[in-house]
């Protein structure tokens, strides 16, 4: 029986770890290297070692309501997307709540994890964690890793030829913090993800020139959507996941083509992904365009070559007078403390892991790694659902298939990845099938069809509305009382940190009756012509 659980790092899924198995009655340790909670939205003013890092201006790419912890909204107050500062008053605040803090052990890094001798029959790890410098060896029944993606940086310079000549500075976009000290500069920004975005948008109203390079092109959208709505709480419903797993997928990707070029044509900015119907995550940014539009940002293609103070482009283009490059080139996942690496593997940044949690080939299904995958959805609703369903599968209560199967299953995970992303080493997957997957495994998947004749209002809102966090408590396992009524409220809390002013109601300028006659009247000259 499991009882005694490790949970590495105390992030946003550490924190989740720790609360579902309170909820199921374990007794968890988390383990926390560093002074406070809070993983990657604890800004420091310096990079620190082993943990990940953020720049200064960082804003969340989810709204509030559909980012949330399930059973923990955010204040009414708070705006829909959140600066890294008041997001780690919040996490802070669910750990208050919650009694979490009083089971982590802060500045305590765990140094070696490997199996028992007899895990074979047991299941248990023995856990060395060093604090103080000194070593402590303890015993547990399971393990959470919740180390998360964003720690290691990926900086392949061997695919920058002659990036060693270079006589001006380079560097990760993990050590980027403010823009001041590139003012008045040239500035390079390789990458077009959301980082490389948001730098070379920062980087814009203090360098001279920004240049923003991209291999593959990337959609990008903005936050608000339409008639002003986050994009999220339009488009992350279930009735869109169903309708794009009932289309045939050449009409689904159109309609995704269609959805993304609304507002503007992307290939009139240089930002066209070379598969233009890859479903690879979009990039969020609200002010890119109006950057480019200006002039101060510039979109290039890939670098073919750096020189002493330029850079070749693969389109032949130069640009001289060259002082700064910063890598936006993404990450890689490690897990160092792995004595036996063969336990998590891992291939060109893929982990071999079923349901992108368990890894398959353990005698004991003890191990669980959260937060480890990225779709359209936010981490901190995928996180808890993951240890949710981790923590039955350690129980005994959710069962299984075999190591065959299970291989199976991420093989074929992989095989759709490449059909709908373009490619399977990615860590990107669709939130509401995911989603969808892991409840059903543990009974608290919202019965849409149950609730139709139960509760028919809420089925409308959980099928037709934003599938906001909340719906993954309403039935099950960790069920939340709170749930309907928060389901019911989601709008009231999106509109609320937006209506500051009272203001009237907009009014037409002319009656409706006579917009309906003048646009009749050009169908009845038609209409009469013809006859």
């Amino acid at each position: 029986m499991v009882r005694r659980v490790a949970v590495v790092g105390a992030g946003i899924s550490g924190l989740a770890a720790t609360k579902c198995c309170l909820e199921e009655g374990l007794e968890p340790t988390c383990f926390e290297q560093s002074e406070d909670i809070g993983g990657l939205w604890r800004y420091t003013e310096k990079p620190e070692e082993g943990r990940a890092s953020i720049y200064r201006t960082v804003f969340t790419n989810s709204c509030k309501e559909m980012m949330c912890y399930p059973d923990f909204p955010f204040p009414d107050d708070y705006p829909n997307y959140i600066h890294n500062a008041r997001l780690h008053k919040y996490i802070r605040d669910y750990a208050q709540h919650f009694d979490l803090l009083r089971h982590i052990r802060f500045k305590t890094t765990v140094t070696k994890i490997r199996k028992r001798p007899d895990f074979s029959a047991t299941g248990q790890w023995e856990v060395v964690t060093r604090s103080d410098g000194k070593e402590e060896a303890a015993v547990f029944d399971a393990v959470m890793v919740c180390t998360g993606h964003h720690v290691y940086p990926n900086l392949p310079l061997a695919h920058f030829p002659g990036i060693e000549k270079f006589k001006g500075c380079y560097l990760h976009s993990r050590d980027y913090k403010e823009p001041e000290k590139f003012r008045g500069k040239k500035v390079l920004v390789v990458g077009l993800g959301n980082s490389g975005c948001d730098i070379a948008v920062e980087l814009s109203t203090v360098a001279s020139q920004v240049y923003l390079s991209s291999r593959r092109g990337s959609w990008v959208m903005s936050r608000v959507w339409n008639f002003g709505y986050p994009w999220d709480m339009l488009l992350i419903t279930r009735f869109w996941t169903w309708l794009d797993n009932f289309l045939p997928k050449a009409v689904s990707d159109w309609l995704y083509v269609r959805s993304m070029n609304q507002q503007y044509k992307h290939e009139d900015f240089g930002l066209m992904p070379v598969d233009g119907s890859s479903r690879r995550e979009p990039v969020l940014n609200d002010d890119i365009l109006s950057r480019i539009t200006c002039g101060v940002v510039l979109i290039k293609p890939n670098v073919k070559e750096f020189r002493e103070t330029s850079v070749l482009f693969q389109d032949g283009t130069v640009q001289d007078d060259l002082d700064a490059v910063i890598f936006a080139t993404g990450y890689s996942h490690s897990f160092p403390f792995m004595e036996d690496e063969s336990i998590i593997e891992s291939k060109n940044n893929e982990a071999t892991l079923y349901k992108c949690i368990v890894p398959p080939k353990l005698e004991k299904p003890t191990m669980a790694v959260i937060g480890l995958v990225q779709s359209f959805g936010s981490a901190i609703p995928t996180a808890d659902v993951q240890c949710r369903w981790a923590v039955k599968v350690f129980q005994g209560l959710c069962t299984l298939p075999s190591v065959n199967e299970m291989l199976e299953d991420i093989e074929e995970k992989k095989r759709n990845k490449i059909r709908w992303f373009g490619t399977s080493n990615t860590l990107q997957t669709d939130y509401i099938t995911y989603m969808n997957e892991l409840t059903s495994a543990i009974g608290a998947k919202p019965n849409v069809l149950k609730l139709l004749l139960t509760d028919p209002l809420l089925a409308l809102k959980v099928f037709f509305g934003p599938c906001t966090p909340y719906q993954f408590r309403l039935t099950g396992p960790g069920k939340w009382s709170g749930a309907r009524k928060a389901i019911f409220t989601q709008w009231d809390r999106t509109l609320k940190p937006t209506r500051t002013r009272e203001a009237p109601p907009a009014t037409s300028t002319l009656p409706s009756l006579l917009v309906l006659g003048m646009l009749l009247i050009p169908l009845l000259l038609l209409l009469t012509v013809l006859y």
